[in-house]
């Protein structure tokens, strides 16, 4: 009589050989890794970083981010060396030349080989300057001319008289000589970020910006903007990137130049506000008519830079040059 003989095999088994099997057929590849932002730039130094999303299978052992002068930097140029593992991570840059324009990647390292990130681009500061009320601004050479990269936010004149604070609607609509405010009339929230809005009268006295430095003539405003490439391109040369100030989509936005312009808005005739993260509007120190002026304006929605000519008592941000 033929006698079969059964075997049962475990279904838990049956599982653990199949995941045994897929995993040593699983291939390692390099990680996964994004740039961030970079943030804090000085003269000689920056804050950047990245985010390690995928190790690819093996064990990051290290990771930071590298820069040069020269676009696509890799770890053969200066770098930082952080510790491995996955998820976002700081890197403190040092050592950097002012007035120099670098290329930035994130880049992370297991045992397959090294990935880089998205590159970014900065300009690191010029130095910089101090105005009558010991406000400290950073500026950066452009060209052949050195300017404010942030909003004038003084309240007084380089010969200490002071601007007058004018907060009334009506009264800011009907005034005809120098004056000042802060968006929304809200010094805490806007002045250190947006610098504050002068009407044309203000900019008029020529004592607005620091000693041996003045507001731009329209004139170095053209110069500026020819010299990023034309009104086409440069108000995204000229933007700060990314969304943390400027609106969705801050389109070109690149700030190559290192100027760093926001979008403070500006003060309508009729004392109102409009503009903050969307607009950003700088006089020129050019009269256009007996009642108009001069001013450049950058929106979040293109890379345009625009010239134009409007009523000298808006209200209206300042960037100064140097002498």
């Amino acid at each position: 009589m033929l006698k079969i003989r059964l075997y049962t095999i475990s279904i838990p088994l049956i599982i653990c050989t199949v995941i045994i099997l897929l995993n040593s057929c699983k291939k390692e590849k390099k990680p996964s890794v994004s740039t961030n932002k970079v943030t804090y730039i000085t003269n000689t130094t920056a804050q950047c970083g990245g985010m390690v999303t995928d190790d690819g299978g093996a064990i990051i052992t290290i990771r930071g981010v590298c820069w040069s002068t020269s676009s696509n930097p890799t770890t053969s140029d200066s770098k930082t060396t952080d510790s491995g593992g996955t998820g976002s991570f700081i890197s403190s840059i040092t050592n950097l030349i002012q007035n120099t324009t670098y290329y930035i990647r994130a880049y992370a390292t297991n045992i397959i080989g090294t990935a880089y990130g998205n590159e970014v681009c900065i300009k690191t500061w010029f130095g910089a300057i101090t105005d009558y009320e010991g406000n400290v601004y950073e500026t950066v050479q452009i060209g052949n001319q050195v300017w404010m990269a942030e909003n004038l936010k003084t309240i007084k004149l380089n010969d200490g008289t002071s601007i007058q604070l004018v907060t009334n609607n009506m009264e800011w609509e009907h005034l005809r000589t120098p004056g000042y405010c802060w968006y929304n009339n809200d010094e805490a929230s806007y002045k250190d970020t947006y610098g504050a809005l002068y009407n044309w009268y203000t900019v008029n006295i020529e004592k607005l910006c620091p000693t041996d430095w003045h507001v731009p003539t329209d004139s170095e405003w053209t110069t500026l903007i020819d010299y990023l490439g034309g009104p086409i391109v440069a108000g995204g040369k000229l933007k700060e990137i990314d969304t943390t100030h400027w609106s969705s989509p801050n389109a070109g936005a690149t700030n190559e130049s290192g100027f760093t312009a926001l979008p403070g808005g500006n003060r309508y005739l009729t004392g109102g506000f409009v503009g903050i993260g969307q607009t950003g509007t700088w006089w020129s120190s050019t009269e256009a008519s007996v009642e108009s002026a001069w001013f450049r304006y950058l929106s979040h929605y293109v890379s345009n830079a625009y010239r134009s000519g409007y009523y000298k008592w808006k209200g209206k941000s300042v960037r100064c040059v140097r002498n």
